[in-house]
């Protein structure tokens, strides 16, 4: 300013400088409070896609897995049960502690007249409002003395981590979800952590205007409903290796209780349930492929032999358990001594159903019969020879199948039999990337990745290519993809942070080896971000 005397054409021009520059600086604080109060909301919309991203993916598998394998997934079920009960429990609360806020400090959501919302502008003095959020934390305002309404929320947010903790805390499988809840749900800072040497609500609540509070209320429910999704996430995961964790176990021997002298004859030993995991020896047999053991039947003198061993189970706490097997077979002189001549035998190739639409492969023979005299009949269903004692059989319409088998016994008897099988549609095909359809990986790959579409432990010649897919990322709209490739997509992936999630679904494929029939449903992939 000038000094000495001023003209009062000096005069109106200071107070006008004065007057812009006051104008300029609420300008800049309303534009910040804008900015954070889209922050919140955009906040909210991510927890709100979490919450619905649990429960209508992660909830539904696990707790389908729980009735299926109750063996393996009941407990990790319950578990997750409470820790969601905690979580709803803590969002809830934080959703309490909002609402007061915001009536104490007089914020309106949505103008009673109209109904719509009222523009962040309006609530300007509100969201810069200081006193409802301090006398909410504090005593009297006494920030070195918290209030009951403080010290609630701090305790539901101790409830949560401890409860992560005391659960999951010997589990190293799930040591990732125990370090983010120890890291992300605190309500207290360890020591020497503290960025300014003010306790966490210090920082968090005191002298904080409404829209600072609001936001770090909404960051902890946030925080809680990541933790609840990589709960989910883990404890599906962590039983990807458990099928070879049986309940309960028997030895299974596959081989013809009678045998012509000279012939060659074999016996199949494995353990049900099937696996081919290397964690299973079997001895007493000449080899072991793929988890099945064969053994060389001793055929050279006529009358009952045996044939016994012991299958060797390592589980995935590195004990041994043994189940020992016995087979018992007779060695016959020729088809006129079979004890079985006067019966059929039929067995399916691949399973023990038919599927509908598919080639189903199956062999049927007479003991001691020529099988190219045989014949098979299946109505409702197209059967083409294959060669002696073989056959493909296509069902159509229908839940069972009845096939009929006839021939000639060694003796020159007929005989005939009817054998029932059940008729399943084909299994809906699985999305996948890198084989699975739910993993963990870094936004920067994410792009890079390929769709695929297979159908888990399909014995058939059935394979699939993706044609298209919906994508979907926090915050954005879906957007569909031609292809199967996710490097279309590359520009929703740049703003992903650890938590997020990528969901894949309305996967689109052309089918090879269904010959008419419809795909079903592709189920979903999902990609949580590291």
């Amino acid at each position: 300013m000038a000094q000495g005397k001023q003209t009062p054409r000096q005069k109106m021009i200071n107070l006008m400088y004065l007057v812009f520059i006051a104008m300029m600086a609420l300008n800049i604080d309303a534009e910040i409070i804008r900015s954070y109060y889209d922050s919140t909301v955009a906040l909210k919309e991510t927890r709100l896609l979490t919450e619905r991203k649990n429960e209508d993916i992660f909830e539904k598998t696990l707790e389908a897995k729980a009735q299926q394998v109750p063996d393996t997934y009941s407990q990790p079920w319950a578990q997750y049960k409470q820790l969601k009960e905690k979580i709803n429990d803590l969002v809830a609360h934080a959703d309490q502690i909002k609402a007061k806020l915001k009536k104490e400090s007089e914020f309106v959501d949505k103008n009673p007249k109209t109904g719509k919302l009222v523009d962040v502008s309006e609530n300007f003095s509100a969201l810069n409002n200081n006193e409802a959020t301090t006398k909410y934390f504090f005593k009297d305002g006494d920030e070195n003395s918290a209030s009951k309404g403080a010290t609630d929320l701090k305790t539901k947010i101790d409830d949560v981590r401890n409860f992560i903790n005391t659960t999951f805390g010997s589990n190293p499988q799930l040591k990732d979800l125990v370090d983010r809840a120890n890291k992300s749900l605190i309500a207290e800072y360890a020591k020497g952590q503290s960025p300014n040497n003010k306790t966490w609500l210090q920082n968090k609540f005191y002298h904080q205007p409404l829209i600072a509070a609001l936001s770090n209320l909404e960051i902890i429910q946030n925080d809680a409903r990541n933790v609840q999704s990589d709960a989910l996430a883990l404890l599906l995961q962590e039983k990807v290796d458990a099928s070879i964790k049986f309940s309960s176990y028997e030895a299974i021997v596959s081989a013809p209780v009678d045998v012509v002298a000279g012939k060659p004859a074999e016996a199949v030993i494995m353990l049900g349930n099937y696996s081919t995991s290397n964690k299973i020896n079997i001895s007493g047999v000449s080899r072991q492929e793929n988890g099945k053991g064969y053994a060389t039947l001793n055929t050279s003198g006529i009358g009952e032999h045996t044939l016994s061993g012991n299958i060797t189970l390592t589980d995935a706490s590195g004990k041994a358990q043994s189940f020992p097997f016995t087979h018992t077979y007779n060695v016959i002189a020729g088809p006129q001594e079979v004890k079985l001549q006067k019966g059929l035998l039929l067995s399916a190739d691949k399973m023990n159903v038919m599927y509908r639409g598919l080639d189903n492969p199956v062999s049927g023979s007479i003991l001691g019969a020529d099988n190219s005299k045989l014949s098979l009949s299946a109505p409702g269903a197209a059967v083409k020879s294959t060669g002696p004692g073989k056959w493909n059989i296509k069902p159509g319409a229908g839940t069972t199948l009845k096939i009929t088998l006839s021939g000639t016994d060694p003796y020159g008897k007929s005989l005939s039999q009817v054998f029932e099988y059940r008729i399943k549609n084909v299994p809906p095909p699985q999305g996948q990337i890198r084989g699975k359809n739910i993993l963990p990986m870094p936004a920067s790959s994410v792009e890079n990745q390929s769709l695929s579409a297979v159908i888990p432990d399909f014995d058939f010649p059935v394979s699939f290519q993706v044609t298209s897919f919906m994508v979907r990322v926090p915050g954005r709209a879906a957007l569909q993809i031609q292809g199967n490739s996710l490097s279309a997509a590359a520009g929703m992936f740049r703003n992903l942070r650890p938590g997020d999630g990528v969901y894949i679904f309305d996967i689109k494929a052309t089918a090879t080896g269904l010959g008419d029939q419809r795909i079903g449903n592709i189920s979903p992939v999902l990609i949580n971000i590291q």
